[in-house]
C-alpha cells in the first residue's frame, strides 16, 4: 500500500490545506484531461479556481482544479452504491506519521463530523489504495478507515447538500480532516472553491444499499424554496396515494435529540408536510406494533424515525413487520 506522506505533513502549514491522501505518484500524471466522452470546455457555471501552482487556490502546492474541466460535472450522478467484495489492497492495519490506522472490516454503522478536503490534478491518474487509477472527475473519496471499497453520503453541513461517493483509496491524513473528496464530489456540494468545509459522512451498509435501489424511481421531494437544486433525498414508496394530513392532526416536528439506540428510518424529506403525511400513513397501517414515530429536522430535512429498539435484532424484526403489511420496507440505524 503507497500513501502521499509528505504531502500530508507538509500540508499541516498550508493555508486551508487539503491534506492530500494515501496516493503516491507513480509517473507523470495525465492530470487536467477531460474524463471519456466528455467535452474539454469548462462549464459555465463551474467556479474559476487560481491554477495549481499558483499559490493562491488553498490547495497544496501544485495540486488543484485541471486545466481543462469537462463540461456539466455539477449535473454527474453520484456514485450508484452496491454490494462489493473488500479489495485484497488497502485493508489492512497500517501506520503513517506514527499513529495506527485499522479500517473497518465488517458491517458496522459509522458516521462522524469533522473537516472534509477534495485532491485533484497532483493524484489524478495515479494509483489509489485500491489500486485502482484515481480520476477526480468521478465521486469517489478517500477516507482512513471505511473498508475499500465501500460507499459513503456525504452531508455538506453549511448548505444541506448531500452526494454520495464510492470510498477506494485511503487518507487523509492531517488530523483536522475525516475525508478527502474528488475535485467533482467537492464540487458538487458546493465547497470546491474554499477547500474544505465542514461535513458529515455516513456509511452506507448493505441494508442501506438495498433500500436506494429498491427505491429507484421513487417520488424525490426537492424543496421549493431553495434557489438551488436539492440534495437527492431516498424517499418511501407507499402502497396509496398520500393525502396530507389536516393542520390540527399533525404531530410537531421533534423539539430534542432522538435517546440513543437502534430505530427506524423511513425516509427522509426536504418539506416537512411530506414527513407528517408518511407518518400519518405508517401510523394507521402499522403504527399500533412499533415505538414512537417521530419526525426530526436535522441539515434541511424531516427524517421519520420509530424507536429506539433494544437490539439490532429486535429493530430489524420490526423493519420486516413493515415489509409484511404492504410498505416499503424501512432501513436499520444507530442514535
Amino acid at each position: 500500500m503507497q500513501f502521499r506522506t509528505v504531502i500530508q505533513v507538509l500540508a499541516i502549514s498550508s493555508i486551508v490545506a487539503l491534506a492530500g491522501c494515501s496516493t503516491t505518484p507513480l509517473s507523470t500524471p495525465s492530470a487536467g484531461k477531460p474524463a471519456p466522452g466528455s467535452s474539454a470546455s469548462r462549464s459555465s457555471t463551474t467556479p474559476v479556481l487560481p491554477p495549481a501552482g499558483s499559490g493562491r487556490g488553498g490547495y497544496y502546492k501544485d495540486d488543484g482544479p485541471g486545466e481543462n474541466i469537462p463540461e456539466g460535472l455539477e449535473n454527474l450522478p453520484d456514485a450508484e452504491p452496491r454490494v462489493e467484495p473488500y479489495a485484497n489492497r488497502g485493508n489492512k492495519p497500517y501506520v503513517v506519521f506514527g499513529k495506527k490506522y485499522v479500517p473497518i472490516a465488517d458491517e458496522r454503522p459509522f458516521k462522524q463530523r469533522g473537516r472534509g478536503s477534495w485532491y485533484g490534478k497532483k493524484f489524478h491518474g495515479q494509483k489509489t489504495s485500491s489500486g485502482e487509477p484515481y480520476d477526480m472527475y468521478q465521486m469517489t473519496a478517500a477516507h482512513p478507515v471505511l473498508p475499500i471499497p465501500s460507499y459513503a453520503r456525504v452531508t455538506n453541513l453549511s448548505n444541506g447538500k448531500q452526494v454520495i461517493v464510492r470510498v477506494n483509496d485511503r487518507g487523509p491524513f492531517h488530523s483536522s480532516r475525516v475525508i478527502d473528496l474528488s475535485y467533482t464530489a467537492a464540487l458538487k456540494l458546493g465547497y470546491i472553491g474554499h477547500g474544505s468545509a465542514e461535513l458529515e459522512v455516513e456509511r452506507l451498509l448493505p441494508a442501506d444499499i438495498e433500500r436506494i435501489n429498491a427505491n429507484k424511481g421513487a417520488t424525490v421531494v426537492a424543496s421549493d424554496a431553495s434557489p438551488v437544486q436539492a440534495p437527492t433525498v431516498e424517499t418511501v414508496a407507499l402502497a396509496a396515494p398520500i393525502t396530507p394530513p389536516a393542520t390540527g392532526n399533525s404531530a410537531p416536528a421533534a423539539a430534542t435529540p432522538l435517546q440513543s439506540g437502534f430505530y427506524l428510518q423511513f425516509g427522509a424529506y426536504a418539506q416537512m408536510a411530506n414527513a407528517e403525511a408518511v407518518r400519518a400513513r405508517v401510523t394507521q397501517d402499522v403504527g399500533s406494533s412499533l415505538p414512537q414515530l417521530k419526525v426530526e429536522p436535522s441539515n434541511n430535512l424531516y427524517r421519520l424515525y420509530s424507536g429506539p429498539f433494544a437490539s439490532r435484532d429486535e429493530a430489524a424484526a420490526a423493519a420486516l413487520q413493515v415489509q409484511q403489511s404492504g410498505l416499503n420496507k424501512p432501513f436499520v440505524v444507530q442514535r
